[in-house]
């Protein structure tokens, strides 16, 4: 596993800490017991925190699997990747 996908990992386990880590790559809103829309909110602020990073919380409905997560935390992990480059070469 990568970085990002391990940090993912730890942040699931935060807020379902009875899922295997299997379970946890497999998981959905679908097929996880307990995700909810509570469940989702305390989801995006546990990734938020451990990425550092700001999730709109109008990107929920679309945020219904581990890997639609993990796609959306690497997006936004290049993006400020790339605007803090952009910063350092505007110098």
């Amino acid at each position: 596993m990568d970085e990002t996908r391990d940090r993912l990992v730890k942040c699931f386990s935060a807020v379902f800490p009875s899922l295997t880590t299997e379970a946890i790559i497999r998981s959905s809103a679908v097929n996880t017991e307990g995700w909810d829309s509570m469940a989702s909110v305390t989801l995006v602020a546990t990734i938020e925190e451990e990425f550092g990073i700001e999730i709109d919380i109008q990107d929920l409905e679309d945020l219904v699997s581990f890997d639609k997560i993990l796609n959306r935390v690497r997006q936004k992990a290049t993006n400020a990747e790339n605007q803090k480059l952009g910063s350092q070469n505007a110098i």
